[in-house]
C-alpha cells in the first residue's frame, strides 16, 4: 500500500507541474505583452523569482534540519541542472538569437556569482560577512532588470500607447499565481518521495542534493522551459534560467549561511567538483551568445554531455 500511495502521489505531482506550467507561462506571456517588457526580462525577473521558490525552501529547511550537505548540494546542483540539463534541452530544441544589450550584463553577473561563490567556499565554509558580496551581485542584477523594464515600458507607451485592461488583469494574474502554486506543490511531491526512496537505497545525502533534489527543485524551470519550447517562447525560457541561476547562486547559500548561525560548512565534494563544474557550464552557456548573439544546437549538445559526465562521476 505504501508503494501504491507513493506512486499515486508521484503521478499527482507530475500532473500538477504539467498543468501548472501551462497556466504559469500563459500568465507570464500576458504580463510581457501587457506591459511591453521584453520576454527575456520577464523571464529573468518575475518568472525566475517564482521558479526558485522550491530551491530556497528546500535548502533553508535542510539547514534547519541539520542536512547541510543536502542544502548546499541542492543550491549548487540546481544551477548545474538548470544550465547543463534544462538550458541544454532548450538549445537542442530551439537554438535562438538573443539581444546582447539584454543578455550581456545578466550573463556576466551569473558567471561572476559562480566564480565568487567558488572562491568564498574554497576553505570549506561560507561565512555570512563575505556572503554579503553575493547579495551585491543580486542587487546589481535586479537593478539591471528594472532599468531594462522601465526603458522598454516607456518605449512601448510612446509607440503604441499600451494600456493594461483591468478586466483581463485579475484573471491573468490569478492564472499566473495558480500556475506557480501547482508547480511548487507538484515539485514538492516528487522531491519528497524520490529522496525517500533514494535514502532507503543508501544513496548519500550530498549526492541526492546535487542530483535528485537539485533536478527536482529545478522542475519549475524545466516545466517552464518545455512549455516555452512548445510555444516557441525561447527568450522567456533563457531569461528564466539565467535569472534563476543568479538567484540560486547569490541568495540561497547566503540565506543558509545566516540561518546556520553565520557559518555554513561546505563539503569537499562541493569545493572540488560541484562548484568547478557549475562554473564551467555557466561559461559554456554564455560565451557563444556574448560573441555572436546566438545560442547554438551544438552548444546544447556540449552542455548535456558535460552534465551527463558530471552525474556519471557522482554515481560512480
Amino acid at each position: 500500500m505504501e508503494i501504491l500511495a507513493a506512486v499515486l502521489l508521484f503521478l499527482l505531482g507530475l500532473a500538477l507541474i504539467i498543468k501548472g506550467g501551462d497556466w504559469f507561462l500563459d500568465g507570464a506571456v500576458w504580463i510581457a505583452e501587457a506591459t511591453g517588457v521584453p520576454r527575456f526580462v520577464i523571464g529573468a525577473t518575475v518568472v525566475s523569482l517564482a521558479t526558485t521558490l522550491p530551491e530556497l525552501t528546500v535548502s533553508i529547511t535542510g539547514v534547519l534540519q541539520g542536512e547541510v550537505d543536502l542544502a548546499v548540494g541542492n543550491a549548487v546542483g540546481s544551477v548545474t541542472a538548470n544550465v547543463g540539463l534544462i538550458l541544454g534541452i532548450s538549445l537542442v530544441c530551439i537554438p535562438s538569437r538573443v539581444s546582447r544589450q539584454q543578455f550581456e550584463q545578466k550573463a556576466f553577473l551569473m558567471v561572476c556569482a559562480a566564480a565568487l561563490l567558488m572562491v568564498l567556499c574554497r576553505r570549506g565554509s561560507l561565512e555570512t560577512g563575505p556572503a554579503l558580496l553575493l547579495l551585491v551581485i543580486f542587487a546589481l542584477y535586479l537593478w539591471s532588470n528594472l532599468r531594462d523594464a522601465r526603458s522598454s515600458m516607456a518605449e512601448s507607451r510612446r509607440e503604441r500607447g499600451r494600456t493594461v485592461s483591468r478586466r483581463q488583469m485579475v484573471p491573468k494574474l490569478f492564472l499566473f499565481a495558480m500556475g506557480i502554486t501547482a508547480i511548487v506543490i507538484g515539485s514538492r511531491l516528487l522531491i519528497d518521495y524520490g529522496s525517500e526512496l533514494a535514502l532507503l537505497m543508501g544513496v548519500p545525502s550530498s549526492i541526492i542534493g546535487v542530483t535528485m533534489v537539485a533536478v527536482g527543485t529545478s522542475l519549475p524551470e524545466l516545466v517552464t522551459t518545455l512549455t516555452a519550447i512548445a510555444r516557441k517562447e525561447a527568450s522567456m525560457s533563457v531569461g528564466n534560467i539565467i535569472g534563476a541561476n543568479v538567484i540560486d547562486l547569490t541568495m540561497i547559500l547566503s540565506a543558509c549561511s545566516a540561518v546556520s548561525g553565520g557559518r555554513l560548512t561546505i563539503g569537499k565534494q562541493t569545493t572540488a567538483l560541484d562548484l568547478p563544474v557549475c562554473l564551467l557550464l555557466c561559461c559554456v552557456a554564455v560565451l557563444p551568445p556574448l560573441l555572436t548573439e546566438r545560442f547554438y544546437r551544438w552548444q546544447g549538445v556540449v552542455m548535456l554531455t558535460l552534465y551527463a559526465g558530471y552525474v556519471t562521476v557522482l554515481v560512480l
